[in-house]
Formats: structure tokens, C-alpha cells, sequence
């Protein structure tokens, strides 16, 4: 049977490699761009839903031990209390607005006695150091500041002092359990992201754009590109199948498709041919006049 030349060792290589990459589109690649296209939807619903609601009181909206989650990630509270500015923590290798930069990680001590952790903002590198910034405010203070989830360091580093610090603690993540680790305190899981004019704000940190983005786009091109390699696939596996294709039993002792390469070739001989007589009548000719 014809069929049987698919089992040709070429042609299943190339099979494996065509449904390979298609499963992967399918399965990978994808559902990868799709995820990544709910992630900024939920993030630019959150963001947008915070500027229509008012502030509420942390206890309400993150009572203690709840984590940020998506149902809570950007909404405004209000926090009342005192800084600790003694268990400060520099986050590093930041970048805001594309530019290199420190963010500022204190302690808060609320008036119900929890621990928080603010970002009070951020600083621009001073000859790649922290440059001198103002400390928080004493005494107890009220701020508005934004819930945020903690980012997570993949390889799980400790905040760290040495000369390059000039005596602060750096680290390379914002994580409330870097500080707290760092600090000994009993820190709320996420971190609080002031907003303009607070008490103790630094550079204030912009809210994230509010675009689609790309990733739904990719997603599609990624289940193109699977479907197109498959239709491909069938299309050239058919062509091939019949009377003179690579794949045809008929190909050893029957017609055989020639290559483009081979029909190019026998243009041009039966061009040369073509013009061959004219050449040689032209030459008699002339010879003969001489005569």
C-alpha cells in the first residue's frame, strides 16, 4: 500500500517534529499568552475600580492574616500608626518609568499593634548609590496607600549590608518576609505602595498603564502557527503520496516528479536548440556572399 511509505524513517522524523511543535503551540505557548492576557485584564480592572472607590480602613479590606489576592490587589486603605525606621530595607536593581532606581521599604506599626510593611517610593541611584532621602515622620501618622502582593526572589535571597550599602540593608525583592526576616518583626503578608503627598512618601510610584497589551494577539498567532504546521503537514503528505511523489512506491521504476531544478534545465536546452538553427544558417550565408 502507498500508505506504508509514511513509515519511511525521514517522514516520521518529520511527522514528530510537525505535531511536536503543534502540541506545543496548543498546549504551551498559548494557554502561556492567554494567561498572561487574564493577568493584565484582572490587573487593569483592579487598578480602574480603585479610582472610583473610596479608601477603606485596612482591617476591612485585609484583615489580619488574609494575603493580597486579585479581589483585593490595588484597592486604596487607610492606615493608621507609627513608622520603624530603624528596620528599614532598600529594594535594589528597581527600574520605574525605565530608569534605574531604589525603592524605600519601612516597617508600620499600626494602632492595633500589626506590622505592615510600606513602600514609601522611590529614589534615582546617585552615582549608582542611594542618594540621602528624608526619613519618615514620627510620631503616629495616618496614610492611603495601595495593597500590593509580595514579589518573590527566584533564588530566595536574604536582605544584606556591606560597603557597597554604605550601612543599609538592601535586598532584591519587595517582600514583607525579606524585612521580616531581616528585622526579627512579625510582618502582614504584601506591602502598602503610598500614593502622592502621603506622610513619609518619597518618589510616589506610577500606576501600571492600563493597555490590553499584546498577549492575546500572540496567543493567536501561536494557534495559527500550530494549525498551519499541521495543515501543511496533510497537504504535502498527500502530494507526495501520489504517482510520482517522493513517498510513491512508483518511484522506482515509474514517472517521477521532476525537480524544479530539472524542469529549469531541460528550458534551457530546448532554448538552445530553439536558437541553434538560426546561428548556423547565419554563418553559411555569410560564407557564402564571401564566395
Amino acid at each position: 500500500m502507498r500508505w506504508k511509505s509514511l513509515l519511511q524513517p525521514g517522514w516520521l522524523a518529520l511527522t514528530l517534529v510537525v505535531f511536536g511543535f503543534a502540541v506545543t503551540c496548543y498546549t504551551v505557548l498559548a494557554p502561556w499568552q492567554f494567561d498572561r492576557h487574564a493577568e493584565r485584564k484582572a490587573q487593569n480592572d483592579a487598578v480602574s475600580t480603585s479610582f472610583s472607590e473610596q479608601p477603606r480602613p485596612l482591617e476591612e479590606v485585609l484583615p489580619p492574616g488574609r494575603s493580597p489576592g486579585q479581589d483585593t490587589e490595588w484597592r486604596r486603605v487607610l492606615i493608621e500608626g507609627t513608622y520603624l525606621p530603624e528596620h528599614e530595607v532598600i529594594a535594589r536593581l528597581r527600574t520605574v518609568q525605565g530608569e534605574p532606581a531604589f525603592e524605600v521599604l519601612t516597617p508600620f506599626r499600626t494602632s492595633s499593634g500589626r506590622v505592615v510593611l510600606i513602600d514609601r517610593g522611590y529614589l534615582r541611584p546617585d552615582n549608582g548609590a542611594v542618594p540621602p532621602y528624608a526619613a519618615p515622620p514620627d510620631g503616629v501618622v495616618r496614610v492611603e496607600a495601595r495593597v500590593r502582593a509580595d514579589e518573590t526572589d527566584p533564588q530566595n535571597r536574604d536582605a544584606f549590608a556591606d560597603a557597597s550599602t554604605r550601612g543599609k540593608l538592601h535586598a532584591y525583592a519587595v517582600d514583607s518576609r525579606i524585612v521580616a526576616r531581616s528585622s526579627g518583626l512579625d510582618i502582614s503578608p504584601g506591602y502598602f505602595q503610598l500614593t502622592e503627598g502621603q506622610p513619609g512618601v518619597l518618589g510616589a510610584l506610577p500606576l501600571p498603564t492600563l493597555e490590553a497589551g499584546p498577549f492575546f494577539s500572540y496567543a493567536l498567532q501561536w494557534v495559527a502557527f500550530g494549525t498551519m504546521a499541521i495543515l501543511g503537514w496533510g497537504y504535502f503528505t498527500l502530494r507526495e503520496l501520489k504517482p510520482g511523489g517522493v513517498l510513491s512506491e512508483e518511484r522506482g521504476g515509474g514517472t517521477r516528479r521532476k525537480s524544479v531544478a530539472e524542469m529549469l534545465a531541460e528550458d534551457e536546452e530546448d532554448h538552445t536548440a530553439e536558437e541553434s538553427p538560426v546561428g548556423s544558417g547565419g554563418d553559411t550565408d555569410s560564407d557564402t556572399s564571401r564566395h
